[in-house]
């Protein structure tokens, strides 16, 4: 089994896919515009060899330098597991007319309005959204849907530049904000709790399943500094009160043609509890997501969904025996971390419930936190019990301060 993978350095967590490819057995061709000499020591063992094209994101180019080096080469996959580049894979398959999702499919997990006319045309609940260009089509969408509303780029990923407009004054800030954007979605608010739908498929059917529930939303994560963003995956992810996402998320596979591999999706329980379409991804979710699922059920996920990807098998025992809380810290203060503080009170507490503990120390720059999630470092607990996992990450949010000058 011969596979190309796109991006196996970046960002850092497709080290762990590289390595799951190689563990079942693929030989790996690696594919990114980092220089050969600058890839970290230990993607080599799991790389038969690499290419290094000027930009990773100039998809006709790769195209074209990935052709002419692997010409006379058998190669039966093509793999990407960041975003930005899946739509690029799938242009690869068809070139070489190779099994795996079309670019027409994939574009329906990438484009966040034909996503949403793909599910909304299966007949599932999807926020009223419309695809904007311009600010008069942004404030016709917005007095057509009224406020609050959503604004957000229509290829983009997470809730990076997702904005929440209350008024038309909050609107215009938001289009100022967002002038460098070609294409958005201008959609309704949904008010309720938001929870993913993760899974790992096999001709678009779940072989594995996971719930997380963020906490707050992702949305105040992005935009609230002094947040302590909070994500803990559902051990009982079939309690009554989920069951309509998960229904809403098997159906949302099939309505977008799902092949093999990870998704991400996220979906919204309103008060009046009706399980509404947020947003899926054809490739697995960020922010240490899936370092949960394996501690949820002591699992490997890197090498399954590479099993997945080259032979089609799922093959490990996946019990769900944890619920699993990241806490994400946010450093008060600009410049480096100096100092902090209530670690060692809550790691004393939780004792060997904490099974990460990641944070920046001091004399490390702080990290830009509207850049990334994983803002100043984590910690991750774990327990059978749904409650006791809720307070010890709680605990995390609330009692370990970092600061920064």
């Amino acid at each position: 089994m011969r596979v190309v993978f796109l991006a196996p350095i970046y960002p850092p967590e497709m080290i762990e896919y590289t390595r799951g490819l190689a563990e079942v057995g693929a030989t790996v061709y690696g594919v990114g515009d980092t220089p050969r000499e600058a890839l970290p020591a230990k993607v080599k063992p799991y790389l038969h060899d690499y290419l290094t094209v000027p930009r990773i994101m100039d998809e006709d180019d790769v195209m074209d330098r990935v052709t002419a080096w692997l010409r006379g080469k058998s190669i039966d996959r093509v793999l990407a597991n960041w975003e930005p580049l899946v739509i690029l894979a799938a242009r690869l398959r068809e070139r070489w007319r190779m099994p795996g999702m079309s670019s027409d499919t994939v574009k329906g997990f990438r484009d966040k309005q034909l996503m949403k006319e793909r599910v909304a045309a299966a007949g599932l609940r999807v926020p009223r959204s419309r695809r904007v260009r311009t600010e008069t089509e942004t404030r016709a969408a917005a007095e057509d849907f009224g406020y609050p509303l959503i604004v957000k780029p229509i290829a983009g990923a997470g809730s990076a530049n997702t904005y929440k407009a209350e008024d038309a004054s909050e609107l215009d800030d938001i289009l100022e904000k967002m002038r460098g954007v070609g294409e958005a979605s201008c959609e309704e608010y949904i008010d309720g709790e938001e929870f993913t739908f993760d899974t790992v498929c096999i001709g678009g059917k779940p072989a594995y399943e996971n719930v997380a529930a963020y906490l707050p939303k992702p949305l105040e994560m992005r935009s609230v500094e002094s947040c302590s963003p909070v994500i803990i995956t559902v051990r009982d992810m079939h309690q009554h009160k989920l069951q309509g996402g998960v229904a809403l998320g098997r159906k949302v596979l099939t309505a977008l043609g799902m092949g093999d591999g990870f998704t991400h999706m996220e979906w919204f329980l309103t008060p009046k509890g009706e399980a509404v379409f947020g947003e899926i991804g054809c490739r697995p979710g960020g922010a240490h997501i899936v370092d949960q699922m394996n501690y949820t059920s002591d699992i490997d996920l890197f090498r399954e969904w590479a099993r997945v990807s080259c032979w089609g098998k799922f093959e490990a025992n996946a019990p769900r025996k944890y619920n699993a809380g990241i806490v994400f810290k946010r450093a008060v203060g600009q410049g480096k971390i100096t100092r902090i503080e209530g670690l060692s009170e809550w790691l004393r507490i939780c004792g060997d419930a904490v099974v990460e503990e990641k944070l920046l120390r001091p004399g490390t720059p702080r990290r830009n936190w509207k850049h990334t999630l994983l803002s100043d470092g984590h910690v991750l607990v774990r327990h059978p019990d749904w409650a006791t996992a809720h307070r010890m990450s709680f605990a995390a949010a609330n009692g370990i301060r970092m600061f920064a000058e």
